[in-house]
């Protein structure tokens, strides 16, 4: 029976993949921080593992026996120190390698993000994997998974393990907290669509992200980083409008260039930074930089080597967004 170490397990990716390892009859084991956790991970059907990214011990006392490691934990914010996501996602990231070599693991998938390619402003549309690597340093968040990928890609052969790693767009699906701070800016007048939000997007419902992610682990020939999307691409207006509208909220947005919201983006950061404020500001360079231009990601290659097809259409995650709320 096959085993698997999952991390992130309390969040929206990682709780889902949970469920579908153990759907798929896995035994799983999972990474938590919080007791709260325990009971919920244990209805689930999943061995709850006390401990954090920082915690070798812990790491490896969740590994033993396992087959493979699904490492989705993330530090995912706009708004932190730089010094807090290379903490969580870099050398959190190196500790899970150390500990799967050390339990003699044999697949690791690493689940990343296709922002890890983006550099300066500017647009790209229909990205391959064989994009280059970007560091911005007004993008900690992108610039530290840059990082952790690039660690997983080089680990695949030492100690007998075979890495891969999974890229998804913005991922989105019932239980979305990102919706949060979109909401909120909304309700307080503080959005405004970036360019007319009229560039175009490409998403991966959490369902999809999952289902390449268990392939990457079952047929990648390891050393390689895999695009997954929806297989379609919207506008950013129309991804937002229509998330939104799960939430019975409508935008009544004017547009701001792209010239002005980043002056505004970079001038709320600075006043944030000064001030110390709480909570994260309205807008900065790093989500601007996220959807503010043309982004668009082929995912061939997942649908070449590992047979991915997405699970779950636009239509029917949308659907179900609705049903729930």
């Amino acid at each position: 029976m096959a085993i698997a170490f999952v991390t992130g397990a309390t969040g929206l990716l990682g709780r889902r993949l949970a469920e579908d390892l153990v759907h798929r009859g896995w035994v799983v084991r999972a990474l938590h921080r919080s007791p709260a956790d325990a009971p919920r991970l244990e209805a689930m059907g999943v061995e709850p593992v006390a401990g954090d990214l920082g915690d070798l011990a812990a790491l490896r006392r969740g590994m033993v026996g396992a087959d493979t490691v699904f490492h989705a934990a993330a530090l995912f914010t706009m708004w932190a120190p730089p010094a807090a996501f290379e903490r969580a996602n870099v050398e959190g990231t190196r500790n899970m390698l150390a500990a799967a070599r050390a339990e003699n693991v044999a697949r690791f998938v690493y689940i990343s993000a296709a922002g890890v390619v983006m550099g300066g402003g500017k647009p790209m549309k229909d990205v391959t994997e064989d994009a280059s690597l970007a560091y911005p340093v007004w993008a900690p968040y992108l610039a530290s998974k840059a990082r952790a990928q690039q660690l997983v890609l080089e680990a695949n052969g030492t100690a007998g393990l075979r890495t891969a790693v999974v890229a998804p767009p913005m991922i989105w699906g019932r239980g979305m907290h990102m919706l949060d701070n979109v909401v909120a800016n909304v309700k307080a007048g503080r959005f405004a669509w970036p360019a007319g939000g009229n560039q175009l997007m490409s998403t991966a419902h959490v369902d999809n992200v999952c289902a390449c992610a268990i392939l990457a682990a079952e047929k990648s020939p390891g050393g390689r980083a895999y695009f997954v999307s929806d297989g379609e691409n919207q506008s950013m207006r129309s991804v937002l409008t229509q998330l939104l509208s799960t939430r019975g909220v409508e935008i009544e947005a004017k547009s701001a260039s792209l010239g002005v919201a980043w002056f505004m983006a970079a001038t709320m950061e600075r006043a944030w930074r000064i001030l110390g404020r709480s909570g994260e500001p309205p807008l900065t360079r790093q989500m601007l930089r996220l959807v503010g231009y043309d982004f668009t990601i082929s995912d061939r290659r997942a649908r070449e080597e590992l047979g991915y097809t997405p699970v779950t259409t636009w239509a029917r995650g949308i659907a179900e967004m609705r049903a729930a709320a």
